[in-house]
């Protein structure tokens, strides 16, 4: 099983958001999770669906969100900021109820994959 250390650097101050400033891990394997997408008439509907194809990638190798070490998500919209952090204040606590939250590192794109495509988020896990 793999050792899993989240945690913030003081001197960088207090993270903007649900994330943290880095992760420590000893794993005997690792699973990089590729960019995920899903349909949704709402910026609200894609990141949801986004993350629960993040859960199932996760559960096909056993695994679930304590075994996350990082995320990268790209949006396409600067607007869609604010709704991105209210969206992990509101459901991070229930995915990792430890408080533990991954590195996170946010992108602006142009576009993504497809036009209707307004988040991709990728994930890095330890096992």
């Amino acid at each position: 099983m793999a050792e899993i250390k989240i945690s913030n650097v003081e001197a960088l101050g207090k993270p903007l958001g649900q994330y943290s400033h880095l992760t420590r891990v000893k794993a005997s394997e690792f699973l990089f999770i590729a960019g995920m997408l899903a349909p949704g008439e709402t910026f609200d509907a894609q990141c949801s669906g986004v993350f629960d194809s993040i859960e199932k990638a996760l559960k096909s190798q056993g695994a679930d969100w304590g075994n996350v070490v990082q995320f990268t998500t790209y949006l396409v919209h600067s607007q869609d900021i604010p709704r991105f952090m209210h969206w992990r204040l509101r459901e991070f606590p229930r995915l990792f109820p430890n408080g533990a939250y991954p590195p996170n590192t946010l992108l602006m794109v142009d576009r993504l994959v497809g036009e209707q495509y307004l988040i991709e988020v990728q994930a890095g896990g330890a096992v």
